[in-house]
């Protein structure tokens, strides 16, 4: 057994122990992307020094796939849903990768020709190194979030949180339709279970929405057979942050301070998670299927 497998294979270990007691930690995220590289290394073993040559050498096309696809995505998300920063962001990060990829080429091409290439160099590297751990923190970010996303939260909880998103025609898009889905079917296994949990639509209203948007999600909450004195409609919040404060101390309004389990988009689950941790709540955080752009 090489020095990298036992590496590895201690970080796994540290890994697994950590999710098991607070899976809420992204740093958990980097104890699992360096024990698999540890892993990876050491059943590569002879051949690691050839395979990261190959790396090395076909990582320029990586790079420059990942900003195509990135930006066909981005053109994707645009298309299907309303025009804002947030969904501009895969088109974004896109252009952004490719605008590296042409600049810091030609910026060391016009450094070596150049007789005095003065703090271009160092500002090409910096650049390179900016990127570069975004880079990182893309992988570890996305490597993390699709672990977390398969967490099954444990029954017993004193309230479901439907976390809510825009309603600009004041009725349940798609995205938050799917949220509501995975809260009814949560609710229904917890009843299953001997539990009574209050179900909280939390969402205020935004300047180009009619209604708020806890009150459409209680609406279609209790259209699709849920009781009407299990559904609570939180309608102040306006960030996550928010929804997660809030309904808090909606709960412990009513006498209850137990566990949350927020519902929300699967891509969403691990920054919902994050942030219910900062906040010091006793949350789970269960994410609902959504498109794959």
């Amino acid at each position: 057994m090489t020095s990298q497998l036992v590496i590895g294979g201690a970080l796994l270990a540290v890994f697994a122990w950590r999710f098991h007691r607070e899976p809420r930690r992204l740093s958990n995220g980097l104890l699992l992307l360096f024990g698999a590289g540890f892993v990876l290394l050491g059943l590569l073993d002879e051949l690691a020094p050839e395979v990261l040559v190959v790396l090395i050498a076909v990582s320029p096309l990586l790079v420059v796939g990942l900003a195509v696809l990135l930006i066909v995505n981005g053109v994707r998300v645009l298309r299907r849903e309303r025009f804002r920063l947030g969904n501009a962001m895969s088109l974004l990060a896109g252009l952004a990768i490719l605008a590296v990829v042409v600049v810091v080429p030609a910026g060391f091409l016009i450094a070596a020709r150049s007789r005095e290439p003065g703090v271009l160099p160092a500002l090409l590297l910096s650049l390179l190194g900016v990127a570069g751990y975004i880079g990182f923190l893309f992988t570890l970010v996305t490597l993390y979030a699709l672990v977390y996303s398969r967490l099954r939260p444990a029954p017993g909880s004193a309230a479901i949180v439907v976390l809510g998103s825009a309603v600009p025609r004041g009725t349940v898009p798609p995205l938050l339709a799917a949220r509501l889905d995975r809260a009814v079917e949560l609710y229904h296994r917890e009843v299953a279970a001997g539990h009574a949990p209050l179900v909280i639509a939390s969402g205020g209203q935004g300047p180009d929405e009619p209604v708020a948007e806890a009150h459409a999600m209680g609406r279609y909450l209790r259209e699709r057979g849920l009781p009407a004195e299990v559904v609570a409609e939180e309608d102040r919040s306006r960030s996550t942050r928010e929804n997660l404060v809030f309904s808090h101390r909606l709960l412990a309004a009513r006498g209850d301070d137990g566990r949350l389990l927020v519902v929300t988009s699967s891509y969403h689950a691990l920054r919902a998670a994050i942030q219910s941790r900062q906040l010091r709540l006793p949350a789970q955080v269960a994410g609902a299927k959504t498109a794959r752009y």
